[in-house]
């Protein structure tokens, strides 16, 4: 990625042990690998620096020894080798490296964090903070911050259809691809293949230096015609040129120049033509920077020409505003009246750029603006992000990355984006097709509206109770029904396609449900969604609530032979009775028959009237503080009339009489509590219409008033 190379550089650090004056009794080796190194020529340098590691031995000195593993783990960073520049600033910190050069800590968390070590990174920030405290502590707790809450970060876009350009790529650097027609047909973008302007070579890659070449596609999207766009040195030269954006019009071109060897010096510049067929003319560099070190690059401008936006390093703009660290996308308004760009840039501010780098903007069909950063939290190295513009000014939402498959463990970066559901972007991942570490073009595809479905089924009040084995039935607006059964989980399958291919669900339909299970009331209502209407692709996960012949409540205690709620350590009454509250708020049409029951341990005229006193305790608490319509509840006191049921530990269900429970009372003291327990309850039936199974609709308008007896209590109690 030469282009990302020359402008993303990362960061010069540790100058005094990169640049150290060679001591005249280093070995003759470690002096041509020093040679190598300072030159910037990583290609053939990390072989002589690797070489020379192995030279040193166990007779090298640790300085000598961390020196050149630093070395060997730069060059391979400079290259982009990611994984293997993690592993030598590894040996580094081995060979104490971090006593001469503690920013080695910074480089192994980066690589870490490229390389989606979240936990690993992390540790390693925090080991640069204890050795060096007073640098980039601000920056540190940013990208620590940014770990910790993407270590286990998986987006998954299903839609998308991503697909390596092969007929484009080649073994050597392709990316930064850029729609330079208004139809979607051509695409400008950078490479370093052999066919580049002039026979020299770049010593950081040892391919060529990059031009700018043009790629055409058919009808099918095929390409048919790839070709440098200019073999004149109007625009490719022996520099590096790439990463161009258009006008609306695709009449002007802004591009991107990053200086060759004979000018390592200076930084990269952007620059705008004229485009008349394919002739250039007016070939002009912008004025963006005071200093001719600084790089510039990666421009993109939006629709009505008025704002560009690029990438670079300066730390400042000439009017004091200071960038975040790394490099940050900045901007220049386009004066009218002069018809100049402003020379002022702007920071793009904190909704964009991070501590990290900010590279490769370009602008969406809909004014959304898309970029790569390395300083959010992501899938590894660069990912890709967007922001929405808010009004006309400098002001975005906050950033959104645009997941898998768009963003890989790799460097993903330079999208460009047709019509929202095509389009091509750049990625260093491995493929069967491509070469991780190498940028190729990409180009990603949205197929028509997919839809799949899942139903799940619970009972009603408690979302959390999942019922299963209950069968649901679907039906289409065509007429066309399918079932399923229900999981461990109250969960159907996920129906998607069909074994002819056909899927389940598909666009302008509408669809119904209902589900059903013995012991649960008839669901006469189900439920209904359509995809008439729909833009996007979507996964429907339905819900739907079955009713028990018997709804049994969270526990409810009370005093021995009183009808007042225990609220203390032992059992809190109230916290159970939001069980109650929130069935009949979440389900407004319900109406109920509020039971409660009584153990057989005092005489049957007793435990009726405490167990009526009990039940109409709970409806007087949901009535007067919940404030649930007194005519949706009727309390009803059922004393040891209806003894519960349990299922032994033979897996017999038995009635829990007076008569069983008592058998233990001599032998299993607490086995005999536990089931007179169970008999102590409160229930919940829903009232039925007369002669079936389909639930009572509570209507406000029509419903008599609440008995007022209701609130009445027995007391004391008969014996």
């Amino acid at each position: 990625m030469k282009q990302l190379i020359l402008l993303f550089s990362l960061f010069v650090l540790g100058l005094t042990n990169i640049n150290a004056q060679q001591e005249k009794q280093d070995p003759k080796y470690v002096r041509e690998a020093n040679a190598a190194f300072n030159s910037g020529n990583y290609f053939n340098a990390v072989t002589k620096c690797e070489d020379a590691f192995k030279k040193l031995g166990v007779k090298g000195s640790l300085k000598q020894k961390g020196n050149m593993a630093f070395r060997v783990a730069e060059c391979y960073r400079n290259m982009e080798r990611y994984e293997k520049a993690n592993e030598w600033y590894g040996t580094c910190l081995e060979l104490k490296y971090f006593d001469i050069n503690p920013d080695v800590y910074y480089l192994k968390a980066n690589m870490q964090r490229m390389l989606r070590d979240y936990p690993g990174a992390i540790k390693t920030y925090k080991e640069y903070k204890r050795v060096a405290p007073d640098s980039r502590q601000k920056e540190i707790d940013a990208l620590i911050a940014g770990c910790d809450e993407f270590k286990d970060f998986d987006l998954i876009d299903p839609k998308i259809q991503v697909k390596c350009e092969t007929k484009i790529n080649t073994k050597e650097f392709d990316m930064s691809p850029a729609f330079a027609d208004k139809k979607g047909k051509k695409i400008f973008f950078g490479t370093s293949r052999e066919d580049c302007f002039g026979n020299a070579k770049d010593p950081i890659t040892g391919q060529k230096y990059m031009d700018i070449f043009v790629a055409e596609y058919d009808d099918k999207m095929n390409p048919i015609n790839v070709k440098s766009i200019d073999t004149k040195g109007i625009i490719n030269t022996a520099e590096n040129e790439s990463t161009v954006c258009f006008d609306a019009k695709k009449k002007t071109m802004f591009f991107t120049r990053c200086p060759n060897k004979a000018k390592a010096e200076l930084g990269c510049d952007i620059w705008v033509c004229d485009i008349n067929g394919e002739d250039f003319d007016n070939v002009t560099k912008l004025r963006l920077k005071t200093n001719d070190t600084i790089s510039v690059g990666h421009p993109c401008v939006t629709e009505d020409g008025t704002m560009l936006i690029f990438a670079s390093d300066m730390a400042e703009s000439t009017n004091g505003e200071k960038g975040f660290g790394g490099r940050d996308l900045w901007y220049v308004l386009y004066n009218k009246k002069e018809k100049l760009w402003d020379s002022i840039p702007k920071n793009m501010g904190a909704e964009i750029n991070t501590a990290g780098n900010e590279l490769f903007p370009t602008f969406g069909p809909k004014g959304q603006l898309y970029f790569a950063s390395d300083g959010r939290p992501g899938l590894g190295g660069l990912d890709m992000f967007s922001a929405e513009r808010v009004g006309t000014e400098n002001k975005w939402t906050k950033a959104k990355n645009l997941g898998h498959p768009f963003n890989s463990t790799g460097n993903d970066y330079s999208m460009s984006d047709f019509d929202g559901k095509s389009g091509f972007f750049t990625s260093e991942r491995k493929t069967t097709t491509s070469v991780e570490y190498t940028p190729d073009i990409w180009s990603f595809f949205l197929p028509p509206n997919l839809y799949e479905l899942r139903v799940v089924v619970y009972e009603i009040g408690n979302k959390g109770k999942k019922i299963e084995g209950a069968k649901v039935e679907v039906t289409d607006s065509d007429g066309v029904k399918w079932e399923g059964i229900t999981n461990s989980k109250g969960s159907t399958e996920k129906w998607v396609e069909r074994k002819d291919k056909s899927r389940y669900i598909v666009v302008d339909k509408d669809y119904s449900m209902k589900a059903g299970k013995a012991r649960y009331f008839t669901d006469t209502k189900g439920a209904k969604f359509s995809t008439r209407g729909l833009d996007n692709s979507q996964s429907f996960v339905i819900e739907m609530p079955l009713i028990p012949i018997e709804i049994r409540t969270p526990e409810v205690r009370y005093p021995l032979d009183q009808w007042s709620f225990i609220n203390d350590a032992t059992c809190m009454s109230t916290d159970s009775l939001k069980f109650l509250e929130n069935l009949l708020k979440d389900n407004p049409s319900l109406v109920i028959e509020l039971y409660s029951h009584t153990d057989a341990r005092d005489t049957e005229i007793h435990n009726q009237a405490l167990s009526e006193n009990r039940a109409k305790a709970v409806y007087v608490y949901l009535v007067d503080q919940k404030g649930i319509d007194p005519r949706r509840i009727k309390p009803i006191g059922k004393g040891e009339a209806e003894p519960a049921k349990w299922v032994d530990e033979k897996g017999v269900e038995q009635p829990l009489t007076e008569t069983y429970i008592n058998q233990f009372k001599a032998t299993d003291k607490v086995k005999y509590e536990k089931l007179h327990q169970i008999n102590r309850r409160t229930t919940v039936k829903v009232v039925m219409q007369p002669g079936t199974d389909i639930p009572v609709e509570f209507d406000a308008a029509t419903a008599p008033p609440a008995d007022p007896k209701y609130k009445v209590f027995t007391n004391p109690l008969p014996r």
